[in-house]
């Protein structure tokens, strides 16, 4: 007789059913890595393939650390509490990319340790992302049900460090970026949008759309002043025309206004919950009142000991 794998497969609910969710979001997770490393075996990368690796599993990491970050907020707003399930699963791929993100930039230069560790330990922005990175590998390495258990409460004080761990991540992906910093202002925006929402939380301020509608307009404002800032402090160009080029759709769209669009989903997700719920009420065979009253189920221990995203 076969024993059961002491970990169990990814795409698994912990009854050992297949999670369709949990299908979908491993193969999303696995899907950079697959496209890279085609496009590595293709000689697609163009003249400095390593180097083109090392960005792109930085900037997946820091994508897949904001994904992790949104499921608190798509839990509450969408009412979909079996997204819980998959936020483990993120957090374990934001360290597997950043440890990748290191591990090609040791490569590049030539597996040789010690100027590994001193361009660490002389080059700011390395050294932020370093910090960053041990960080997320103790959070990944607590991500477990043991852990949590001997943890106790300080699980989620050591988790809540995935705040500060973000911060740094993005302000390293901003200095490594030097001149077009578009990604990293879009990413960062994201961020400020998403601790938006857990600053409506923390001060109890009320979830309806047309304050989430809110949020998203000053995540966008927040955006294009980053922006601006960054320009006027990193090159000298004057904020004016920072803040102008946000006006101006003859070329590129600028970040500010992808934060906002993507600011967007959260009323609309609310208002999408609000007609679930009247929809609900008004059925024949029950009281609307009841069934608005109706307390929810207590959440699983799988669905409050999930890792890299606390539940604020």
């Amino acid at each position: 007789m076969i024993d059961r794998l002491a970990v169990p497969l990814p795409w698994l609910d912990r009854a050992g059913r297949l999670s369709w969710l949990k299908l979908a979001v491993f193969l999303a997770c696995i899907a950079p890595a697959l496209y890279l490393a085609a496009a590595f075996r293709l000689d697609a990368l163009g003249a400095k393939p390593i180097t083109a690796l090392i960005h792109a599993t930085g900037e997946w990491a820091v994508r897949f650390l904001l994904f992790s970050l949104a499921i608190s907020p798509l839990r509450r707003i969408a009412d979909w509490g079996k997204v819980l399930v998959v936020r483990r699963m993120l957090g374990i791929t934001v360290m597997a990319y950043a440890v990748a993100h290191l591990a090609l930039y040791a490569v590049d230069q030539n597996l040789v340790l010690t100027k590994v560790a001193s361009e660490i330990a002389l080059r700011l922005y390395l050294t932020i992302g370093f910090v960053a990175l041990i960080g997320l590998i103790a959070l990944g390495l607590t991500s477990t049900d043991a852990a949590i258990r001997n943890l106790g409460p300080n699980w989620h004080r050591l988790h809540r460090l995935v705040y500060t761990i973000a911060v740094l991540a993005l302000v390293h992906y901003f200095l490594q970026s030097k001149i077009d910093v578009s990604d990293p202002v879009f990413s960062a925006g994201l961020f400020l949008l998403l601790m938006g929402w857990r600053a409506m939380r923390r001060f109890k301020l009320p979830e309806r759309p047309w304050s989430l509608l809110l949020l998203a307009i000053l995540g966008g404002l927040a955006t294009a002043g980053l922006e601006a800032a960054w320009y006027g402090l990193a090159s000298g160009v004057p904020a004016s025309l920072v803040l102008a080029a946000n006006l101006d759709f003859s070329g590129p769209i600028r970040p500010a206004w992808w934060v906002l669009a993507t600011g967007l989903l959260m009323p609309a997700l609310a208002l999408l919950r609000g007609a679930r719920a009247t929809g609900r009420t008004a059925r024949p065979g029950g009281s609307g009142r009841d069934r608005v009253a109706a307390p929810r189920a207590a959440p699983t221990r799988a669905a409050v000991s999930e890792p890299l995203s606390p539940s604020a």
